[in-house]
């Protein structure tokens, strides 16, 4: 199916930048939105609202364009060519990262006590594994 976008030149801006940064299209950068947002409304269909908002909240974490920045300053780190600003990025992120992960394992842990299960079944549900792991 062919659909024509009419979007604000700001919009469309920032849409070719995050494309850009994941080495993507434009078009294509826009159908991997929809289809995340498809997803997350066929998952949210089947579910109670509270398990909906519990999932959404373990699927949060950094946007698609901040993971690629993230990877991005980690191989520049690794290759001693990290810049001050780039350091004081890289550390943002991380804290961002770590907080992400702090609210997805307190979700985790509610979804398991809503489901009547251990956390460690649920995250074998879920296709989770420990960072460590």
């Amino acid at each position: 199916m062919n659909v024509t976008l009419i979007v604000p030149v700001e919009m469309e801006r920032k849409l070719k930048q995050a494309a850009n940064q994941l080495g993507l299209s434009p078009d294509s950068y826009i159908v991997r939105l929809l289809q995340q947002e498809l997803q997350a409304r066929a998952v949210s269909t089947r579910l109670s609202p509270e398990e909906t908002d519990l999932l959404q909240r373990i699927n949060a974490s950094l946007s698609a364009v901040e993971w690629e920045r993230y990877r991005a300053l980690l191989a520049k780190r690794n290759a001693e060519s990290l810049s001050d600003n780039e350091q004081v990025e890289l550390i943002a992120l991380s804290d961002q990262l770590e907080e992400a992960n702090v609210r997805r394992m307190e979700a985790v842990s509610e979804l398991a006590r809503v489901r009547k299960v251990t956390v460690p079944e649920l995250m074998s549900t879920l296709g989770l594994t420990p960072a460590h792991g």
